[in-house]
């Protein structure tokens, strides 16, 4: 049997939280509370375990709107890709048409 923590749930709550809002590394945010990096680690992917939902869980409503919302910005964003490569294709082949003609004296 284990022995009984030295950390209370509260603490262990607290030194998560800060982990995952911090842009530090966890060893880093370990370091400064005076913790085994090993050990918030392994506190850091219970939590996850605990309350991210699974990867097969289903959609909320909003996240199927901010999905649809995104993927017509992809479209329109490959539409708009799709014309630029054609206006700088035809843009490129009438400036060298152009330069061609200015140095045949035409």
């Amino acid at each position: 049997m284990a022995p009984p923590s030295k950390y209370t749930p509260e603490f262990r709550e607290e030194a998560v939280q800060i982990a995952l809002r911090s842009s530090k590394t966890i060893s880093e945010t370990a370091r400064e509370m005076d913790l085994n990096p090993e050990t918030l680690r392994g506190w850091v992917k219970r939590y996850k375990k605990r309350n991210e939902p699974p990867a097969d869980a289903e959609l909320t409503l909003s996240e199927r709107a901010r999905l649809k919302q995104l993927e017509r910005r992809i479209r329109e964003v490959e539409m708009e890709n799709v014309f630029l490569k054609k206006a700088a294709a035809n843009s490129t082949g009438r400036r060298n048409a152009l330069i061609t003609e200015v140095r045949d004296g035409r």
